[in-house]
């Protein structure tokens, strides 16, 4: 398949900037895989849509203040993103800068706090670096992001990290810092409504799958199956497997909150012929799910609306059906759905055997 089988007209008016105040009140989409149906909701009524049994699958990453600003010693501004932290004063990451790095070349970070970042490492063609911070005064890299480091929110916001980003661009169930980007599906889920889940007889299990430029970065290619995705880190624990395994017994639905959770669940299950031999897994992946995927474990999904032409809308086509995603993405669009990671939900079931 071409890249441009995935363009559609993206309203930018669709793009939410801000979150809502309160998680759950977004709007939600069904989309029923067997029947083809489309239902409109508001995300609070998931309770009411899922089942007793049905197992829900969280990614517990926590967004890290990835982003910092800093100067050249020539006095260009330059921004640093921090893909991944490799130990107390290095790391990996991308370098924004309107003149080309170079092997070597030295960053100050802040106007007066005399922090230097050298580049030690180049990566794919000047697309990424290998960073060492020297003269900090803090324990390690993560102390010093905590303190002046931003929250890296996307792009298309067109705006600066505010307070608010600071809450609501976290899931409330995260606890495990490294992730570049927010789990966007799981930013729906409330206290109130995991309770109300819970309750109810649903069942909830998590993976770590740590978010890096792997699940934004554009597509560069004509035709998909060329595109190389970066790689990131994934733990799927032996109780998460074995909750998978019991709700396939009993019939019940395997859903997965995201896409991210998609790649963890079938990264595991990759290389196995039966369900029943899946073990846990912790490791590097680079999955890269497009149309023409045979899934293994992951029953049903809920997403959000994804940009045209990424590795996102990609892989929800390969779960929904390439035809059936395109119908969806325009009632959506029609009906003023909001798209991107502040943006509504869907819900792309199939019912229990």
């Amino acid at each position: 398949m071409r890249t441009s089988d995935f363009k559609f007209q993206l309203p930018k008016k669709l793009i939410s900037r801000y979150p809502n105040l309160k998680r759950s009140e977004c709007r939600l989409l069904v989309f029923d895989r067997l029947t083809t149906k489309i239902t409109h909701h508001f995300f609070s009524d998931l309770p009411e849509i899922l089942n007793p049994g049905d197992l829900l699958i969280f990614n517990d990453t926590r967004v890290i203040p990835a982003r910092l600003y800093g100067y050249s010693v020539t006095g260009k501004k330059v921004e640093i993103l921090i893909e991944r932290i490799l130990n107390d004063y290095q790391a990996v990451a991308h370098i924004y800068s309107s003149e080309l790095v170079q092997l070597g070349e030295k960053f100050i970070l802040g106007s007066n706090l005399n922090i230097y970042i050298y580049v030690i490492k180049i990566y794919y063609s000047y697309k990424l670096f290998k960073i060492y911070f020297d003269n900090i005064n803090y324990n390690n890299v993560l102390s010093l992001l905590n303190d002046i480091g931003h929250i890296p929110i996307p792009p298309y916001f067109h705006r600066l990290d505010e307070i608010i980003d600071y809450e609501l661009y976290q899931t409330v169930y995260g606890s495990k810092l490294g992730s570049i980007a927010a789990p966007t599906a799981g930013l729906h889920f409330d206290t109130l409504l995991i309770n109300r889940l819970l309750n109810l007889g649903i069942e909830i299990s998590f993976i770590t799958l740590h978010i890096g430029s792997a699940t934004f970065q554009p597509v560069r290619v004509t035709l998909i199956e060329h595109h190389v995705m970066h790689d990131e880190y994934i733990e799927v624990s032996q109780s998460t497997i074995e909750s998978i395994l019991r709700c396939k017994e009993r019939k019940n639905r395997v859903i997965a909150v995201g896409t991210t959770v998609v790649k963890a669940l079938e990264t595991a299950a990759m290389n196995t012929k039966s369900l029943s031999i899946i073990e846990s897994f912790s490791g590097y992946s680079r999955i890269f799910i497009f149309p023409g995927y045979r899934f293994k474990i992951v029953d049903s999904l809920i997403t959000n609306f994804h940009l045209p032409e990424s590795t996102l809308i990609m892989l929800v086509a390969a779960f929904a059906g390439y035809r059936n995603i395109l119908r969806v993405y325009n009632a959506a669009i029609d009906l003023n759905y909001k798209f991107l990671s502040y943006g509504d939900s869907m819900f792309i079931t199939c019912r229990s055997e």
